[in-house]
């Protein structure tokens, strides 16, 4: 397989191996180092890839294993949830979940993109970075505590929204 083939795939599927590593981890810290990591070893076991088919099911593997060494890293540093409740959690993230997660995503990117930019930057500011929310406010003039109030309307009103994008599932 070729450099830029594998390129294409890793990002084509990028969104879908980032949510499964946040399904996996406590929080967004750290989802960013697991899919770097996780990057570096499907490069070097490229050869073990047998086709492009093939790519989403090996691929989370990595990303699950990469996941397990960084929790375990977490796990001497911090609380964490024990290695059973995080398969679990792995084996309820199904492998045939990517069309309802694209379509998920579609979806919210939809509905982001009709909300104003204020708007937005506040829906987004917890995502931003740590320390995000608490500049946005000082910005804003408001509390955090306002703030975040307001973020979990607006969640609310977005989530709505992908809801009504999306396709009802047949009974």
């Amino acid at each position: 397989m070729k450099d830029e083939h594998f390129l294409r795939l890793f990002l084509r599927n990028e969104s879908i191996l980032r949510s499964y590593a946040r399904s996996l981890l406590p929080s967004w810290e750290g989802v960013d180092d697991v899919l770097q990591e996780a990057s570096v070893v499907m490069w070097k076991k490229l050869s073990q890839l047998e086709d492009a088919e093939g790519f989403l099911p090996w691929s989370k593997v990595i990303v699950r294993l990469e996941c397990l060494k960084a929790r375990r890293k977490m796990a001497r540093e911090t609380l964490v949830f024990s290695d059973e409740v995080y398969a679990l959690i792995a084996d309820e993230f199904s492998f045939d979940d990517e069309d309802s997660m694209q379509q998920r995503a579609q979806a919210l990117s939809k509905c982001l993109s009709q909300i104003d930019e204020r708007t937005r930057s506040i829906i987004l500011a917890p995502y931003s970075g740590y320390g995000s929310v608490k500049s946005l406010a000082k910005n804003l003039k408001r509390t955090e505590n306002s703030l975040y109030k307001q973020i979990g309307r607006l969640r609310e009103k977005l989530a709505s929204c992908v809801k009504k994008q999306l396709p009802t599932p047949v009974a």
